[in-house]
């Protein structure tokens, strides 16, 4: 489009193929999504999610793209909406509950794995290896229950 007139038969016609390209990409990623959720819903009785500020993250710029692309809020957003379809149980756990620096086997809080550049890291305590998003899924599981 960009080496066509703006305005001629040539650039509309560009036009529509790519709107054609971008509404088939955002099929797919909703198809994806709708599929997703339900089967989540249709798997488990209770899911516990972690309450992110999506608008904040967006404003880092190294996120924002792979946030926007895969749709957290509007997966959030399904899993809300199949949850009371299907009289099951969404729990949120807050936001600035340190899921990812608590030891899923002794409790141990390491204030040390605050940075996103570690993936793994040993607990001082028990001496386990925990996979910082392994383990936090866990603690979430765990938050979500004791909340429930």
């Amino acid at each position: 489009m960009s080496r066509k007139p703006r305005g001629s038969a040539n650039w509309e016609k560009n036009r529509i193929k790519v709107a054609k390209l971008y509404e088939k990409i955002r099929n797919k990623r909703l198809d994806f999504l709708h599929k997703l959720s339900t089967n989540l819903i249709k798997e488990n009785d209770t899911i516990c999610i972690e309450d992110l500020k999506v608008a904040n993250m967006m404003k880092n710029h190294k996120l924002a793209r792979a946030i926007s692309d895969v749709s957290w809020s509007e997966f959030v957003r399904q899993l809300k909406y199949k949850a009371n379809w299907h009289d099951k149980k969404i729990v949120k756990v807050d936001t600035f509950y340190a899921s990812s620096q608590i030891c899923n086997c002794c409790g141990y809080k390491n204030a040390k794995v605050k940075d996103l550049s570690i993936r793994m890291w040993k607990c001082p305590e028990c001496k386990s290896n925990n996979d910082r998003d392994y383990n936090a899924a866990k603690n979430i599981l765990t938050e979500g229950f004791r909340l429930r």
